[in-house]
């Protein structure tokens, strides 16, 4: 826990202080601000850490070994009227507390702490505000060093792919039958190699299976692959080692010499909005102004909208990345929902419109960091980026 930081983090968002709470891993970005991740824990726990002044524990008396090496003062409870009168004590100056909480369950990955807390908190006579803000800055921000692990893990996986497709064309000039599966399977090996943790295989779609966005091959459903197959790799990983931070990539293919006209009219659309979207940021940024994720979610929906598919973008333009592969910052969003938290310099996310058409679906996925401009500014890692659908033969 960087507790200065916080604390700046706290008084320039004129917020009281933040409330952390967690029961039984319920809510993970508790356990990463307060430095608790000890899955022996089966009580309730709080961290009330002020704009200024030390934290304050609350911490079930039979648990207090877990805690033993925490900052602040440690205050105890064993029965719920003494875990409710001592919250009433930590929280008896009132005001803005943030938890995480956001209103409507507007943004889900925020939204950890149950109602029924919630009104607890809110019978102390504070005013709950969500945390959602503040999650950007302390967990959701990179370090020099996981920005470095998502770079390598984007270079990595942009290897695989590229491995991936060449393997694709080799095995059907050889004439010998490959399916979704044994690409899936392939990438799976080359990731082990590479001492990559995925989390879960790739997506490997031919034909009307990348109509599906989360359509995944398995050893018992999967469909051949052969000249005059279109073809979308999903892949995702991140090195083996504390904090490392994802890379992840979507690219398609087209088992032929020349693909076909409704393929490329198609890539063309999902691939200019992927650049609108990107040239937006660059010149919001550029031009020193405050980027919502809802608003470049606005223009890549709207671009591919105005060429006559709106109906058949049917995701967000991108999701935030981080230890986890959807992470707990900013989306690119206003379509699953409204996501009106600010980029910061430190995020990094995708940017991923797609076109699901019933015969095949076209997705074009990047991963942009957000640096500080004298730092670089907006940096795609998944570069070079697709410009148009790949040939295999």
């Amino acid at each position: 826990m960087n507790l200065e930081e916080i604390q700046r983090i706290l008084k320039s968002y004129g917020i009281d202080g933040w409330l952390l709470y967690d029961f039984r891993g319920s809510n993970p970005i508790a356990q990463r601000v307060a430095g608790v991740a000890d899955g022996a824990i089966t009580r309730r726990w709080f961290c009330y850490i002020p704009s200024s002044g030390e934290p304050t524990w609350l911490i079930h008396r039979i648990e207090l070994s877990h805690f033993s090496q925490v900052t602040g003062r440690v205050k105890t409870y064993v029965s719920w009227c003494e875990l409710h009168d001592e919250i009433a004590a930590i929280l008896f100056d009132g005001g803005k507390v943030a938890m995480e909480y956001s209103p409507n369950a507007a943004i889900p990955y925020v939204s950890r702490v149950d109602a029924g807390t919630l009104e607890l908190i809110r019978s102390s006579g504070v005013e709950v505000v969500s945390s959602g803000d503040l999650v950007q800055h302390v967990e959701a921000c990179l370090t020099h060093e996981q920005f470095e692990t998502h770079r390598e893990a984007a270079r990595l996986i942009m290897e695989v792919k590229d491995l991936a497709f060449a393997w694709i064309g080799e095995q059907v000039k050889m004439g010998n039958p490959i399916s979704e599966y044994d690409v899936q399977c392939l990438i799976m090996e080359r990731f082990e190699a590479m001492h990559l943790i995925a989390g879960h295989p790739p997506i490997v779609a031919v034909n009307a299976n990348s109509s599906a966005p989360h359509y995944f091959p398995t050893a018992a459903e999967h469909q051949p692959i052969a000249a005059g197959d279109f073809i979308l790799i999903d892949l995702w990983a991140k090195m083996d080692v504390p904090n490392a931070v994802y890379g992840d990539t979507t690219w398609v293919g087209y088992v032929g010499k020349h693909a076909p006209d409704k393929y490329v009219k198609i890539f063309e659309i999902v691939r200019g909005a992927r650049d609108l979207a990107v040239k937006f940021i660059r010149g919001m940024t550029s031009a020193g102004n405050q980027i919502y994720g809802y608003e470049v979610d606005d223009v890549a929906r709207n671009y591919i909208a105005e060429k006559g598919y709106g109906e058949f973008f049917i995701h967000r333009v991108g999701h935030n990345i981080g230890r986890e592969l959807h992470g707990n910052g900013v989306n690119i969003d206003n379509f699953e929902t409204r996501d009106d938290r600010p980029l910061v310099p430190g995020i990094c996310f995708s940017i991923e419109p797609g076109i699901y058409l019933p015969e095949f679906g076209i997705r074009s996925e990047i991963d942009v960091f957000l640096a500080h401009p004298e730092q670089g500014g907006v940096i795609v890692t998944t570069a070079p980026v697709q410009n148009e659908v790949l040939l295999l033969l």
